[in-house]
């Protein structure tokens, strides 16, 4: 199953397009996304062996291909056909290049063609169903071969999870962070409070004593 896709140029690794959805579907879709952008990051460094490639991640697969200079790259799970996976991007890739290839060179801001999320879920929905008579069709037809198409490691990608331990110290320091202000916050609420009613606790008291020492005196 296709669970995540995303359009990159090459030149800046600057995110152009992306199958937008909740992420009910993909736990950790965080994670994922940012290996994504890592991985577009270190081609845009001209860092790939090919024009196209699949990336062992964890339960996943991601496939990507490369033309014109932009990266059309999709995750799926470990047992959907190569095939259909590669399929799937030539399809994102001719539709792409008809639609926005005159305006990919001059896109200065991330995510410039959203709209192309459209044609990304509907083509998505073609390729779900591995066992539908369409994409069985696809799978038969040898026009179109991956088995040259080589495997690579996410780590050795990336180099040698490096960049992974990164990912993961942010993610804690993040974590670390989030609960320091959350603590210092009620430190500060607690103070609040106290600065607030103890005045009046005083008075309070000071009001108690005197009554309870009228009434031990009369």
């Amino acid at each position: 199953m296709v669970k995540l896709t995303m359009i990159a140029r090459i030149t800046d690794g600057l995110p152009l397009a992306e199958g937008l959805d909740d992420g009910r579907d993909l736990k950790d879709a965080d994670f994922y996304k940012q290996q994504a952008k890592l991985l577009f990051k270190n081609l845009s460094k001209g860092q790939h062996e090919s024009s196209r490639l699949s990336i062992e991640t964890g339960p996943y697969y991601f496939h990507y291909i490369i033309e014109s200079r932009v990266c059309y790259l999709t995750m799926c799970d470990r047992s959907y056909p190569k095939k259909l996976a590669f399929q799937y991007l030539e399809d994102l890739k001719s539709e792409f290049e008809r639609v926005n290839g005159s305006q990919i060179e001059t896109a200065a801001r991330p995510y410039a063609f959203i709209k192309f999320d459209t044609f990304i879920q509907k083509t998505r929905k073609l390729y779900l169903d591995t066992r539908t008579q369409r994409n069985l069709a696809k799978l038969n037809d040898e026009l179109y071969e991956v088995h040259q198409i080589m495997t690579r490691n996410v780590q050795e990608v990336l180099g040698v999870g490096e960049k992974l331990d990164q990912v993961s110290q942010m993610s804690s320091r993040l974590t670390s962070d989030t609960r320091m202000y959350a603590d210092k916050a009620k430190d500060l609420n607690r103070q609040a409070l106290i600065r607030k009613y103890a005045p009046v606790a005083i008075v309070i008291g000071i009001v108690l004593m005197l009554f309870w020492v009228k009434n031990k005196i009369w």
